[in-house]
């Protein structure tokens, strides 16, 4: 399980740089990647040091020529004053079981017994427990049962909640509008 989670955070921190993805070609031999597109506008004006998200985000990417090709939808919130990312959420289909697996990328610095929290516009909360931290976030991974991927799909709204050393509550809100869309291409 823990090779497994740090196979799917390495691809997650692979697919989310330029520079990550050529120096993970350069290893393999394989041609460099065409540099990322930058990232569109966020959706709604954001106040400065405020989260903002361009939307869900379809990537589609092979180990080899030879190899299926595997997607995943993603979607970030980051502080536009300073472009850190706050929240990354990417959602696969596990290959073995056709499953959708989310893995987030959180902040450093939070209260890691309580875990985090996904909850869709005012419905029942899911807990995630935060499973590992290295200098860039920390990470928990889950199978989406169901019932959430019903509630993803006919959303208005995902919150991603967790609290910082204080144990203050951050609750951070991303758009679900094109989430049907952006899973339809990857399932």
């Amino acid at each position: 399980m823990q090779s497994r989670l740090a196979a799917l955070a390495a691809a997650l921190l692979l697919s989310t740089g330029a520079a990550y993805a050529q120096q993970g070609a350069k290893k393999n031999g394989a041609p460099p990647a065409p540099a990322a597109q930058p990232a569109p506008a966020p959706t709604q004006p954001q106040a400065d040091g405020a989260p903002g998200q361009p939307g869900w985000i379809v990537r589609c990417t092979s180990a080899s020529r030879e190899a299926p090709l595997e997607c995943a939808m993603e979607q970030n919130a980051v502080l536009t004053k300073t472009g850190q990312t706050v929240i990354l959420i990417n959602i696969r289909i596990a290959p073995d079981t056709r499953t959708p697996i989310a893995l987030l990328q959180l902040p450093l610095g939070l209260n890691l017994p309580v875990g985090a929290k996904l909850q869709v516009d005012e419905g029942k909360t899911f807990d995630l427990q935060i499973q590992t931290c290295e200098s860039r976030g920390c990470y928990a991974s889950t199978p989406i049962a169901a019932d959430l991927l019903a509630v993803l799909r006919s959303g208005k709204q995902l919150k991603v909640s967790f609290q910082n050393m204080a144990k203050e509550t951050i609750a951070i809100p991303m758009p679900l509008g094109d989430f049907a869309a952006a899973y339809d291409k990857i399932k």
